[in-house]
């Protein structure tokens, strides 16, 4: 099996795509944009932060910065703020993927989407 397309291209419209004869949009699957998006890494950042702040909790009951109810609510706050966090971060990667895949499926191009895939 290949994994190289037999359509043929046209001239390239004004939006800058390639064309095939039948006029869709000629993707190549190896272009696709599979990099987690930047709102994802802000978030994912963010969850890294939380869990880190979480972890020097014990550094801030030391210096008397936190008592210790403050610091049982602080650390539940954190942990359930970095959870919360890293699972928007995945399902945000997760949904930008699953729109790239559809619209190489919708542009003809063999890819997860169509389910016509080999991975």
């Amino acid at each position: 099996m290949t994994l190289q397309h037999d359509h043929p291209t046209t001239a390239q419209p004004a939006g800058g795509l390639p064309t095939t004869a039948a006029g869709k949009v000629h993707l190549d699957p190896s272009a696709m944009d599979n990099a987690p998006p930047t709102r994802s890494k802000v978030t994912a950042a963010l969850a890294a932060i939380a869990c880190a702040a979480c972890c020097a909790l014990p550094l801030l009951i030391a210096a008397g910065v936190l008592t210790g109810a403050g610091a049982a609510l602080t650390q539940n706050l954190l942990l359930g703020a970095s959870g919360v966090l890293a699972a928007a971060a995945g399902g945000m990667w997760w949904l930008h993927r699953r729109r790239t895949a559809r619209k190489a499926a919708a542009a003809g191009q063999a890819g997860c989407a169509s389910g016509s895939c080999a991975c």
